[in-house]
């Protein structure tokens, strides 16, 4: 066949055209020989995105098994004979929002080794404080607590309280989300150890000296934990030289494990915090603490005495009065008058009261006293 000089060129002409545009983007996808592979910083840059994702999925994972053991442990410990009535202050009651958190508070402290009644501040070793949270909007009835599993033991490395703003004492979460036996076989119980030194050394239980009701505040740039005490009714020598108040507060800031402190202050072990809470943290040293952060074992925290009392801790805040919704102060006056009730009604005197609670033989532990 005759090829004409036209078609000749055409032919030509498509040969030598150059590839579709299409043709050429997808060469750069291309793995195989000749065709170009993602630079250097598109895998760096994609392994990077990668990494964030699975970072937090992990995190969110972790979360929910936190959340998930807490719920479970709360099942387990949930004690039917509660005085604790849920959703009992009613519509027409609803709780400040600046209450973050309400309960019941227990003060203990341990003699030093060896010391099984102090007789004086110096013979004590620390102080300790027990929270056990109840709902927002409860109110207490009659009986004991009740154990939901949800008890908090605070450490205080310190003989005494923080009682003014030149007082600021360093504690941390000992136990978290605790049972009552927990406190009782680990907390409350005396113990017995050999060292190749001294030979055989005693700590003693710990010992009570106060009960009563809680709060965690916000007032905005702070956080503040308020108590009332119920028990004793009258407070003694004891109470006042290791720092209690019929009514006292402490500003309260949660630390961020990211930021180590000085050697003598560091812990074994950070506390497991999910992402999330670092996220919060930022770079910042120090947060206001939400009651969140006392849910782990290891959380460090800073207690600064308020000589105020509790009036700046429980100042009602101005959208909670433009609402129409209880005042702190007055939310802390019927959890005191519910507290005391009940605490009269459980046993014959303060010790046996405060043990009961706690579902524990005051028999078998050291009595609240007003005097050393």
């Amino acid at each position: 066949m005759t090829i004409t000089r036209s078609a000749a060129k055409k032919n030509q002409e498509q040969a030598s055209a150059p590839p579709a545009e299409s043709a050429r983007s997808g060469a750069k996808h291309k793995t195989g020989e000749g065709a170009e592979s993602p630079s250097p910083k598109r895998r760096k840059a994609d392994k990077m995105k990668q990494t964030k994702i699975e970072d937090t999925v992990a995190g969110q994972e972790d979360a929910q098994k936190t959340e998930e053991k807490r719920s479970e442990s709360k099942k387990e410990h949930k004690d039917e004979t509660s005085a604790v009535e849920p959703q009992g202050r009613g519509e027409s009651e609803t709780p400040p929002s600046s209450i973050l958190e309400k309960g019941i508070i227990y003060f203990f402290f341990r003699g030093r080794v060896n010391v099984d009644e102090p007789s004086e501040v110096n013979e004590i070793a620390r102080s300790y404080i027990i929270l056990r949270p109840i709902e927002k909007d409860a109110k207490l009835g009659s009986g004991a607590i009740g154990d939901a599993g949800n008890s908090r033991v605070c450490a205080i490395p310190k003989k005494t309280l923080p009682q003014s703003g030149r007082d600021r004492w360093t504690g941390f979460v000992e136990k978290a989300g605790a049972s009552f036996q927990q406190l009782k076989d680990e907390f409350l119980a005396s113990s017995d150890y050999q060292t190749k030194t001294a030979g055989e050394r005693h700590t003693p239980a710990a010992t009570p000296a106060g009960e009563g009701v809680y709060a965690i505040t916000s007032t905005g740039r702070e956080s503040h934990l308020a108590y009332i005490l119920t028990l004793p009714e009258k407070l003694g020598e004891l109470q006042r030289e290791i720092g209690l108040k019929e009514k006292g507060s402490f500003i309260i800031t949660t630390k961020n494990p990211e930021h180590p402190g000085p050697a003598n202050a560091r812990l074994p072990k950070a506390p497991e915090y999910p992402k999330e809470f670092f996220e919060e943290f930022r770079s910042l040293r120090w947060v206001p603490t939400q009651p969140k952060h006392l849910d782990y074992v290891n959380t460090q925290f800073l207690l600064v005495g308020e000589s105020s009392g509790v009036e700046k801790a429980l100042a009602q805040q101005t959208e909670d009065e433009k609402e129409g919704k209880a005042e702190p102060a007055e939310e802390m006056e019927k959890l005191e008058e519910e507290d005391m009730q009940r605490m009269k009604d459980l046993r014959e005197d303060d010790s046996e009261r405060i043990f009961a609670d706690l579902q524990v033989d005051a028999g078998n532990y050291p009595k609240l006293k007003t005097t050393f």
